[in-house]
């Protein structure tokens, strides 16, 4: 069974004890739904911010503009319009970091017409690629979001609020396995020996 955003929204919700949704734009509408609504997309955004997870982890190699910025930097770069971008990470050339910054949907850096420009970004992956370890996360979080707003229950929300962060430092350290260990260059150490 695929996971939707319904899905984790009606698992929050079935944590506080109300009723579960079948759409974000039920008919009628019920309270359940229009906090859902309101306060989901959020939320998610929010959680994918928070760290550097790899599974909403993109890569693309951008646009530049003929448009030059009117200071500072020697060139300008279209930030791509999809997938939606949450946090830039890192704009590289031939893969090695450059200086760079953001300023509304543009990149401005130093890099000549003849360079590849690469952003490395999070974004709002679909929710059907989310593993468990950050689902449960989400969960936990929008519930205490959902025992505040929807049930009124001060204490219901910083119980689970609470349980929101340990899974959080939880799917953090799943996720830290994700990738290639990294070597530790060890001749730092022997060079200040001497």
């Amino acid at each position: 069974m695929a996971l939707t955003d319904v899905k984790v929204a009606s698992r929050a919700l079935v944590l506080i004890g109300a009723d579960t949704i079948s759409d974000f734009d039920q008919n009628p509408s019920t309270t359940e739904s229009t906090v859902a609504k309101n306060l989901y997309e959020g939320f998610v955004e929010a959680a994918l911010s928070k760290y550097r997870w790899r599974f909403a982890t993109g890569q693309q190699d951008l646009s530049r503009l003929s448009s030059v910025p009117e200071a500072r930097w020697d060139a300008a770069y279209q930030m791509p319009a999809s997938p939606p971008i949450i946090v830039l990470h890192a704009v590289t050339v031939q893969n090695e970091p450059i200086k760079y910054d953001r300023y509304e949907n543009h990149i401005y850096c130093d890099a000549s017409d003849t360079d590849v420009v690469t952003a490395d970004y999070t974004y709002r992956v679909e929710t059907l690629y989310w593993p468990p370890y950050f689902t449960e996360y989400v969960v936990y979080k929008i519930a205490a979001v959902f025992a505040s707003s929807i049930a009124q229950k001060a204490d219901l929300a910083s119980t689970l609020n609470a349980q929101a962060q340990l899974y959080f430092r939880e799917a953090k350290n799943v996720e830290a396995q994700q990738q290639t260990t990294r070597q530790v260059v060890s001749r730092r150490l022997i060079n200040v020996r001497r």
